[in-house]
């Protein structure tokens, strides 16, 4: 009676000779390491293309080979009477209210230049108020929350955009 021959698997080539192996082991190593780079480029591509949905702040989405203007925060608390500076198709994002962040709302006196975006909760996430810059100009914008009993009053310019 003959033993069954037993044999072993290196991941490399169960036949032929150490060349071949060695060969194979080169190639998986070139592969796995092109198949990292096609993930991280793909990866970075869906990150810079933003997903095609509006931002939370209610902006539209940018056009291809549009750059995205980053939004400017402006805390509740510090804003009344000042001056805020925003580029054509900037947003304002009104931060600082976590409690009554839904009560928001607004008067502009020149609606031409801004829009207000009251802040909403989906479920899933909770989206502060904000302000959408339309066209050049400046507008008084008076920011009222029926439930905290605030009033901030303040100016926003809209500047073009660079």
């Amino acid at each position: 009676m003959t033993r069954p021959r037993t044999m072993r698997f290196d991941g490399l080539a169960s036949t032929g000779s150490a060349n071949q192996g060695l060969r194979r082991a080169q190639l998986t190593r070139r592969f796995g390491a092109l198949l990292a780079a096609a993930a991280l480029a793909a990866t970075l591509a869906g990150c810079a293309a933003g997903g095609g949905t509006a931002s939370p702040s209610g902006s539209p989405p940018a056009s291809s080979g549009a750059s995205v203007l980053p939004p400017v925060i402006v805390d509740l608390g510090a804003v009344d009477g000042t001056e805020v500076e925003v580029p054509v198709g900037g947003t304002v994002d009104l931060v600082g209210d976590d409690e009554h962040f839904l009560a928001w709302t607004a008067e502009l006196s020149d609606p031409e230049v801004a829009e207000f975006v009251p802040g909403k909760d989906d479920g899933s996430a909770q989206f502060n108020p904000g302000l959408t810059a339309l066209a050049e100009g400046d507008t008084e914008v008076t920011l009222t929350n029926d439930e905290s009993g605030d009033k901030l009053e303040f100016t926003l310019v809209v500047v073009p955009a660079s």
